[in-house]
């Protein structure tokens, strides 16, 4: 597959190695997203730079492995048997001569092997002298983040760039895959904007037969990919993968999670933040509600394989394993519109985030669900305020074909002089979110798939 997207990163790496003075550049994000395509993008491995992708063997190994990638670039580096990595980095610096630039991959297999490793490239930074640039890369992503960003880590306040990489954009699965935007929606839902995943899928013919292979096999390639990811960055994976089936099965409120891990809300908050932190879930607030104060949080497993597996994958494994994937296969067919509905709103409400509509330019939207004036409980979609602040937009959205658009307009019309959360002197304006044109013309604003992606 043809490198996508990633231009914002490459010009960060790239303008970063071309600066006068030598640089430590941290990259890190989960699995499979990324990150050493972006790198071999950038570096010259080729030529003048060095990549070194670290393993989970012993200390003594891995600098061995290291001095012999090395002796390709400067003859004869691997013929010194090295007792520290201390001594092999200084004495890296000491024959360099031309610039160049070193990238260890998956850093934090290196710092399991030697925990002062990071002690030492302070040093090494400190001493001024530093004749290469070097560039750390992981995919452990709170060890990675930790290295950098906790105060009483060697390597807090050293790096000169820090790249978290994020999932791509829909829009580019079209490219990827050579889909339309509506086939594009259905594919995020699955695969999320993972490239690799792209790839995969992309061996296959359609969605469907993609997920039999790739996730409804118990030898495909990710049938065991949220076990693999979870693994990455904790070591008690228990209690996260029983939060994300609970999440992924329906229970979004505190107390239902809780209640059905059989737990109080103290014991599992720190799992459920670190969770968040980690981009696997999520927890959404009714708009204009504050996130410290407001109870009336709900939980999603965000991550979109995590969200897949959880809802289709981990609770059928039996089946799986006795073969009988043709009962999972008309579970999915049953659910699918419904399960891709609910990313479908998520992308309308990015949509709105820095857009116009009819000319107003919107913050970021958010969901929204209570009572009305009139007393009556209500559901939103997608609202937004306007960066003014006097205008709010609300919105619904639907992934079936032939909606009644003017049906939806109505309702829309009569919740606007209701809202709750509207400000005195706001003006509300509606929209929808379709998935096809409306048969017949309609007087409201409305989005496609093409218009949203």
């Amino acid at each position: 597959m043809e490198f996508l997207d990633r231009k914002k990163d490459i010009e960060r790496l790239r303008k970063a190695l071309t600066r006068e003075r030598r640089q430590f550049i941290v990259l890190y994000g989960r699995r499979r997203i990324g990150k050493s395509t972006l790198l071999k993008e950038v570096l010259d491995t080729n030529g003048r730079d060095i990549y070194f992708l670290a393993d989970q063997t012993t200390e003594a190994n891995q600098r061995q492995r290291f001095a012999q990638i090395v002796a390709t670039r400067i003859k004869g580096f691997d013929m010194v048997n090295y007792p520290s990595w201390e001594a092999l980095l200084l004495n890296l610096n000491e024959r360099t001569e031309a610039r160049f630039a070193l990238c260890i991959d998956e850093f934090p297999y290196l710092v399991k092997s030697c925990p002062s490793l990071p002690s030492v490239i302070q040093r090494l930074l400190e001493s001024a002298g530093l004749r290469y640039d070097l560039v750390i890369c992981g995919s452990a992503q709170q060890l990675m983040h930790g290295y950098v960003m906790k105060r009483d880590e060697p390597l807090y306040g050293r790096a000169d760039e820090i790249i978290r990489l994020s999932p791509i954009p829909p829009l580019y699965l079209c490219q990827a895959i050579g889909c339309n935007a509506d086939e594009a929606v259905q594919e995020y839902a699955v695969w999320g904007g993972i490239p690799r995943y792209w790839e995969l899928r992309k061996d296959y013919p359609d969605i469907q037969t993609a997920i039999d292979h790739l996730m409804l096999d118990s030898h495909g390639i990710l049938y065991e990919e949220p076990s693999r990811l979870l693994h990455d960055e904790m070591r008690d994976t228990v209690q996260a993968s029983t939060l994300l089936s609970i999440i992924g099965n329906g229970a979004n409120k505190m107390s239902e999670i809780a209640a059905r891990a059989e737990k109080t809300a103290t014991e599992i908050t720190a799992q459920l933040n670190k969770l968040r932190d980690l981009g696997f879930i999520s927890r959404q607030l009714p708009f204009g509600e504050d996130e410290k104060k407001s109870r009336k949080g709900i939980y999603i497993v965000a991550d979109h394989l995590f969200r897949f597996h959880y809802r289709f994958v981990a609770p059928y494994i039996s089946f799986i394993e006795l073969g009988k994937t043709d009962i999972i296969r008309t579970i999915i067919e049953a659910q699918f519109s419904q399960y891709v509905g609910q990313y479908w709103e998520e992308l309308c409400r990015d949509y709105v985030c820095g857009n116009t509509v009819d000319g107003i330019l919107y913050t970021r939207g958010a969901r929204w669900w209570g009572m009305l004036s009139d007393g009556t409980m209500a559901e939103l979609d997608v609202v937004a305020e306007s960066l003014d602040r006097k205008h709010l937009l609300i919105g619904e959205c639907k992934w079936t074909r032939k909606e009644h658009a003017d049906a939806l307009a109505k309702r829309l019309e009569d919740i606007s002089g209701k809202l709750p959360f509207a400000k005195r002197g706001q003006t509300v304006h509606t929209c929808l979110f379709l998935r096809t044109q409306p048969e017949t013309p309609v007087s409201i604003t409305y989005f496609t798939p093409q218009d949203v992606l």
